[in-house]
């Protein structure tokens, strides 16, 4: 397999769909936003395309509560209302929506975790709000959550690295493991007493046998690149002393600057370099094993521009 081969591009009209209707902020434009760009940039050449699929209701309990999964089922089919207390609407098929994001995730774990792919890289996807049994923050499935549980299931991969870059601590992903050692988390964020979802704070490690295995790192409203650079090489160090068999990278576009939901002023140089190093650290440590996940994102141009560099450096790193 040629290297420029390497990285699947999981992409779709089923995973366009996972959008919310009436303004919300969360648009059905996101995905195709950021393919323009992608293609602007000649990068759909050296990708390998991987087509959605839609998660089966067995698939959904490899992480969620069946009560929760009906209860999305039952949304889906009214169309209307609520799927937790105000942020994140149900519409008509967002059952469907959502096991395209869920089901796609785990497709393109197989091929990276059985070698036929290298890396993998799902613009919508790293649904990091969404509990066992609570969608919430505009997330309604744990893409992320289902990865983590298949790799330990079927994989027998047991020390993963999750690394979130988005704009909003990933708490949906770090209360579920914040008492399992070998989830080793870091997270770069805007600090929590600003922005939804409120936590994520420093001293927040893990808990009980998991005590240190977690790293979060809030930065104020406002910051620039020179903040998550400082905040980044702790994180690498952080990753490195812990040795992950596999890493899974959230990248929202939200932490960009002018995204309408927050406050950092971050460019697409800090998405490249999270990717760039991960890259790095994965060919030493993983196998070259990576996938990422986009995230959040508000802003059509930040989404374009943050994840074409994002998936440009997936391409990069499967040379060295």
């Amino acid at each position: 397999m040629s290297a420029a081969a390497e990285v699947l591009l999981c992409a779709g009209e089923a995973l366009r769909r996972y959008g919310f209707p009436d303004g919300h902020p969360l648009s059905v434009d996101r995905q195709q936003a950021f393919l323009d760009e992608a293609q602007r940039r000649g990068l759909m050449n050296a990708v390998r395309l991987l087509p959605p699929r839609i998660a089966s209701l067995d698939e959904w309990l490899g992480f969620h509560t069946w009560e929760y999964v009906e209860r999305v089922v039952r949304g889906s089919q009214r169309g209307a209302g609520w799927l937790d207390y105000g942020d994140t609407p149900s519409f008509p098929g967002v059952f469907e929506a959502a096991g395209a994001v869920a089901g796609t995730a785990l497709d393109a774990l197989s091929r990276v975790a059985a070698g036929q792919a290298l890396r993998s890289f799902q613009p919508i996807g790293g649904l990091h709000h969404a509990r066992r049994d609570a969608a919430a923050g505009f997330c309604v499935v744990n893409d992320v959550g289902l990865v983590i549980e298949r790799l330990r299931g079927d994989h027998r991969v047991q020390r993963i690295a999750y690394v979130d870059i988005d704009v909003h601590h990933g708490d949906g992903v770090y209360y579920t493991y914040e008492d399992d050692p070998d989830l080793i988390v870091v997270d770069i964020h805007e600090d929590g007493r600003t922005l939804y979802p409120g936590t994520g704070h420093a001293f927040e490690r893990g808990v009980g046998p998991a005590e240190g295995s977690k790293l979060n790192l809030p930065l104020p409203p406002g910051a620039t690149d020179a903040a998550f650079l400082r905040a980044w090489d702790a994180a690498e160090e952080f990753l490195r002393d812990r040795a992950p068999q596999f890493i899974l990278l959230q990248c929202g576009a939200d932490s960009l600057h002018g995204d309408p939901l927050a406050h950092l002023a971050l460019t697409p140089k800090a998405h490249a370099h999270a990717a760039e190093r991960l890259c790095r650290l994965a060919n030493e440590l993983c196998e070259g094993r990576l996938m990422a996940f986009g995230g959040g994102g508000y802003n059509l141009v930040n989404i374009a521009h943050g994840w074409s560099a994002v998936l440009q450096e997936l391409l990069r790193g499967s040379w060295r």
